[in-house]
């Protein structure tokens, strides 16, 4: 009787760890997948440029709820030209894309360093700065506004928050300028150009510059007057330079047609500055001179001019130019002699003498 008892109490635990053991093992249902959505595109801008429009904007580098990095495959433009205000859903339901650009995938940061790094793909990395631009046809000007929008799309498809609506007005854009002119000094190459006049516009427009083919300006906004000044000169190196008039309508920058280009290749005929603060002193069969360093920084060196008396015309006492701002003349004694100095730079242009000064041997 005991024997049967403990018999049924074993096969009691094996079932019931065998319950316990399945309960463990049991699948529940497949979890549904993530389906993370970039946020919008950041700094979201638009510009007209005579028949094309500019877009600027910044491709998400995070999804809607904070995660890092985003889910983004890619980043497309949407446009909808209407007589009437549009919002953004519109634009994305009617409209079409005008314009996008591909996102490299993120580097995995669980991965080590390749000794090679690796070729980077064809599209931009989250958080870069995107430009892309629509070229407008005849039948985009005869509608009132024309709005944009931007959105990322993540790798199912899936569209992420959009950017906020701009809408272009369609209105003329202002007439080119003339072909600007050019001058330049040692330091600056200053682009002059007629000021433009627009119906409507009695404060006069403002002006864009760029180097030809670029959408980046030099100018880094607008200026009221017609005038630039570029201090980054560069000797023997071509510069051109071309000018679009701008006005601001509804808060979107306008611009028009650019200017002819010009160009200018500057070469150095500049000398320097003549030495300053030059001194003599008198001693034994020589005199001793010392002066002030130049400050140019393509400075050579310095020519030292002597006429010893009754002579009366300067000529070299150094036939190259010496790096020092001291020299030491062997003369006669009891000679009077009477020195200046130039300054020579590394292109062999000369300055003006420095003021004479006359000193005694003794």
């Amino acid at each position: 009787m005991i024997g049967r008892r403990r018999l049924r109490g074993s096969l009691l635990a094996l079932v019931l760890a065998g319950l316990a053991g399945a309960a463990c093992g049991k699948k529940g249902p497949p979890l549904p997948p993530l389906n993370l959505l970039p946020t919008p595109p950041a700094d979201f801008s638009v510009v007209r440029r005579d028949s094309k429009v500019d877009f600027t904007f910044k491709i998400p580098g995070a999804n809607t709820d904070r995660s890092t990095p985003a889910d983004i495959t890619r980043v497309d433009v949407y446009a909808l030209s209407s007589a009437t205000p549009v919002t953004s859903d519109e634009v994305m339901r009617r409209g079409s894309r005008v314009a996008t650009v591909a996102v490299n995938k993120p580097k995995d940061p669980d991965e080590p360093e390749p000794e090679t790094p690796a070729p980077k793909g064809p599209g931009l990395d989250q958080n870069e700065v995107a430009n892309l631009s629509e070229d407008l046809s005849a039948d985009t000007d005869a509608a009132s506004h024309r709005a944009y929008v931007a959105v990322g799309i993540n790798k199912r498809g899936r569209r992420g928050g959009l950017s906020p609506r701009i809408a272009l007005p369609m209105v003329s854009p202002p007439p080119a300028p003339a072909q600007p002119r050019i001058t330049y000094d040692e330091k600056t190459i200053s682009v002059t150009w007629p000021p433009v006049s627009a119906p409507g516009e009695p404060a006069g427009l403002a002006y864009s510059v760029y180097q030809p083919g670029s959408s980046a300006g030099l100018t880094p906004t607008p200026a009221r007057d017609p005038l630039f000044v570029d201090r980054t000169i560069e000797w023997d190196k071509e510069r051109c330079y071309e000018v679009r008039a701008v006005e601001t309508v509804e808060n979107v920058r306008i611009e028009g047609a650019a200017s002819p280009a010009a160009c200018v290749t500057p070469h150095d005929t500049f000398p320097p500055a003549p030495p300053q603060g030059l001194v003599g002193v008198g001693s034994e069969g020589a005199i001793s001179l010392i002066w002030t360093a130049n400050s140019e920084p393509d400075l050579a060196g310095y020519i030292v001019l002597r006429a010893i008396e009754p002579a009366t015309e300067f000529t070299p006492v150094t036939p190259v130019p010496i790096p020092d701002t001291n020299f030491r003349d062997t003369v006669p004694s009891g000679s009077r002699a009477s020195y200046a100095v130039q300054a020579v730079d590394k292109l062999g242009n000369r300055s003006v003498p420095s003021n004479p000064i006359a000193e005694t041997a003794r």
